[in-house]
């Protein structure tokens, strides 16, 4: 883990906006009027997706993705200015939030300035040619770290940028040196000492294969030490197992439960049901009790909740990476009133510095958990098939009150009465 890690992170909730599709207009200015409806989640931290201009060469769809980029050192004209640009950061920090924006490193569009420019800077395919080392990304060429003055250009780029944002999540990061990321955390601590760092770290077959091709692939140990937070990529797979029913619950909590173990004391995690790249989570559990439960749930693992725009009203669509697909505000669902109960639970010191331990009971789909800081608890029963249930706690017997809710509940005989409602009580 960096050793300048805050660990504080752990009580900080991140909001995802995809600018193009955040609203009709799809533009800065859309996104600065709708900061004090975000704000009032309870959030702490936006993240933009990229923000950069768009390739046209090898565009796929009509608008292309926002993850080839044209130009690292300017803005996406089709979402506004520079100004507008700068307007939107400073509005953020006056609702008292921070702003990261994407990094895409690992490669860029075709038609590129730094192609243009440098095309010294690129990999290049055993015929001579610009291409990628991952077959599907057809619209991306990658670029070839070997080249010592791409590090001086892109550092000299995440500087720049470090003067107007309060962090980057850095695309792919594992596939890039972690010298160099070492390095670009050294220089943009120069100008902006408090600067946020997230990776999207990779699921571990994913891991597996581009190490089997030679390629470099950083595990989450490796990345953690230059950044402060990493993608819970490790156990997706599990997640995705209890889903699809081909792995029981508690391979999946065990699985979290081993990240209190294997990561340096300071790790920080991103929680999320949903990104991007991923389903909504309203797909994966259509049931409200349901998606309640895992909503809460994410909340109570120790790490930074992702909330990605539209995830409060129930989204059930991604917007589209390669066109326009806006956010549907007027699903008539409405989660906000939830985000708004965890977010002052989150804050909890308990769940700073506390150590936290789970437990599946796979027969009900309850998951049950206790975050311990010296004479603190923390204890948490999440019914994931938003059903009935009795859950064994370690809790003495006697009446608590639901923190989500402010609903009375007791434990009788070590056990409390699960309604089929989330509960999270202080002890």
């Amino acid at each position: 883990m960096a050793k300048q890690t805050d660990i504080t992170l752990r009580n900080q909730v991140v909001y995802s906006i995809y600018v193009r599709n955040h609203s009709e207009e799809g533009t800065f200015r859309a996104v600065e009027k709708d900061l004090e409806r975000i704000k009032g989640l309870g959030v702490d931290i936006i993240w933009l997706l990229p923000v950069h201009p768009v390739g046209r060469e090898a565009r796929k769809g009509g608008l292309g993705s926002p993850y080839a980029n044209q130009d690292y050192r300017e803005i996406n004209p089709e979402l506004g200015s520079l100004e507008e640009f700068r307007a939107l950061t400073g509005a953020i920090h006056r609702h008292g939030m921070k702003c990261m924006i994407d990094v895409v490193y690992n490669h860029t569009s075709p038609d590129s300035w730094l192609v243009r420019h440098h095309p010294e800077f690129f990999y290049r395919t055993p015929e001579g040619k610009l291409g990628n080392r991952v077959g599907d990304w057809g619209d991306i060429v990658d670029l070839d770290y070997g080249n010592q003055e791409l590090w001086a250009y892109q550092l000299k780029s995440l500087v720049m940028w470090a003067e107007l944002v309060d962090g980057f999540r850095c695309d792919v990061a594992p596939l890039l040196p972690l010298e160099f990321w070492l390095r670009a955390r050294e220089a943009v601590a120069a100008v902006n000492p408090g600067c946020l760092w997230l990776a999207e770290s990779i699921e571990p077959e994913f891991t597996l294969h581009l190490r089997q091709r030679g390629m470099v692939s950083l595990s989450d140990s490796e990345i953690l030490q230059a950044f402060d937070a990493c993608y819970d990529y490790d156990t997706y797979p599990y997640f995705t197992g209890v889903l699809n029913g081909s792995i029981p619950l508690s391979s999946y909590v065990e699985k979290i439960n081993a990240q209190e173990y294997i990561y340096p004391a300071n790790y920080v995690k991103l929680r999320f049901l949903e990104n991007h790249d991923r389903p909504r989570a309203k797909a994966l559990f259509p049931d409200e009790n349901e998606l309640i439960n895992w909503t809460a749930f994410m909340y109570f693992q120790k790490g930074m909740p992702l909330i990605y725009g539209g995830q409060e009203t129930e989204n059930e669509i991604c917007p589209d990476l390669f066109d326009k697909n806006p956010v549907n505000w007027h699903t008539g669902k409405d989660l906000s009133w939830l985000f708004q109960a965890l977010y002052p639970i989150k804050k909890s010191p308990v769940m700073t510095h506390g150590i936290c331990r789970l437990t599946a009971h796979d027969e009900d789909g309850i998951v049950t958990g206790i975050h311990s800081w010296g004479g603190q608890k923390l204890a948490g029963v999440f019914s994931l098939r938003g059903k009935p249930a009795e859950a064994e706690l370690e809790l003495p017997d006697g009446d608590y009150v639901n923190l989500i809710d402010g609903s009375p509940v007791s434990v009788a005989g070590g056990k409390l009465h699960c309604s089929g409602k989330p509960v999270i009580v202080e002890a």
